[in-house]
């Protein structure tokens, strides 16, 4: 596994998004997750990425049941700020009229989310905590701010922020240093390519890319909506719907030419293009299955050529929106 940086500590540049694990992806598998958490580290996939809100804290708990033993081998970064347990946040206005997204990026809601975090993950410190949400109610600075504090305490090493425009990055940084930005990037998501990216490049932070395959879509893997189980939340998601659907698999069409040409899979090909934006960027690729998680590393030894690259670059973005008008409220903020 070749490694990149992240404020001066050294990670795959491939590493793994552990929602799927256990939400939104269909049914969970522990025994088979944990199988993957193993394999990772073997890999030198060492860049561990979940979120309070994932499963209700479910994913934190499964991922402590290898930090127990292997805390030393694993980079670990969780979030906090998406709502899922109604009865801590500081928001009532927004509990009582049962608004379907919640965030909270208030002080007092970070703190008793980075010590439930804490608690679950069963370690002392935290690698990269992230903001995961802006909250349009809190002042970015107070929200940061707070967790300056924690990395006082030592219960955090390195802060980020997530889905954020570049105003908010240098807010942000101006009130700590803020060593990742983590943004949806692939294929059929590049807005933060051209904004986000030039900032954190001028900064020093590094970009870690969620959904670098598309949710899955780019691997080719998903040739219509019902190869997603019934409680899969893709399938209420537009890039999966409809006309949608058709449209987008034109782009995996040609991402799959590509990857005849380099004697790859897709889903290399889809990441290989990712880490070639900037030595800023790192991926952190989702999955709960063994096959894929070693497709996926396998990406780091693919070489894409400059006409490659183009090819690449020149294809339009993604059919529908990545989230709902509800979730998209609170992207870039």
């Amino acid at each position: 596994m070749k490694h990149r940086v992240i404020s001066g500590v050294e990670v795959g540049e491939i590493g793994l998004g552990c929602m799927g694990m256990s939400w939104a992806y269909g049914t969970p598998n522990d025994e088979e997750s944990l199988r993957v958490l193993d394999r990772a580290l073997e890999l030198g996939v060492n860049h561990w990425d979940t979120a309070d809100v994932y499963g209700a804290g479910e994913n934190e708990r499964l991922l402590a049941q290898r930090l127990n033993t292997r805390r030393d081998d694993v980079f670990l970064a969780t979030k906090f700020g998406n709502v899922h347990d109604r009865t801590l946040t500081t928001h009532q206005d927004q509990v009582e009229a049962n608004t379907p997204w919640i965030v909270d990026g208030t002080p007092a809601y970070a703190r008793k989310c980075v010590e439930a975090s804490l608690s679950r993950l069963g370690v002392e410190t935290i690698d990269l905590y992230y903001l995961h949400r802006v909250d349009p109610k809190t002042p970015i600075e107070e929200t940061v701010g707070e967790m300056a504090r924690f990395v006082e305490e030592g219960k955090v090493r390195f802060l980020g922020i997530s889905e954020v425009n570049p105003e908010t990055v240098r807010r942000a940084n101006a009130v700590h240093p803020i060593s990742a930005v983590q943004n949806e990037v692939s294929l059929w998501t590049r807005d933060s390519v051209d904004d986000v990216l030039p900032v954190c490049e001028e900064l020093g932070i590094s970009l870690v890319a969620y959904s670098p395959l598309g949710r899955g879509f780019l691997t080719g893997q998903i040739k219509s909506i019902d190869d997603l189980e019934e409680t899969d939340w893709r399938r209420s998601t537009p890039r999966f719907q409809g006309d949608n659907f058709e449209k987008n698999f034109e782009l995996v069409k040609v991402v799959e030419e590509v990857a005849a040409e380099l004697n790859a899979t897709p889903a290399q090909v889809a990441l290989a293009w990712t880490l070639a934006l900037s030595d800023k960027v790192l991926a952190i690729p989702g999955t709960k299955r063994i096959k894929y998680l070693e497709d996926n590393a396998g990406a780091t030894t693919v070489a894409l050529s400059e006409s490659q690259l183009s090819k690449l670059g020149a294809l339009s973005e993604a059919a529908g929106l990545r989230y709902n008008e509800v979730a998209m409220a609170f992207i870039k903020g």
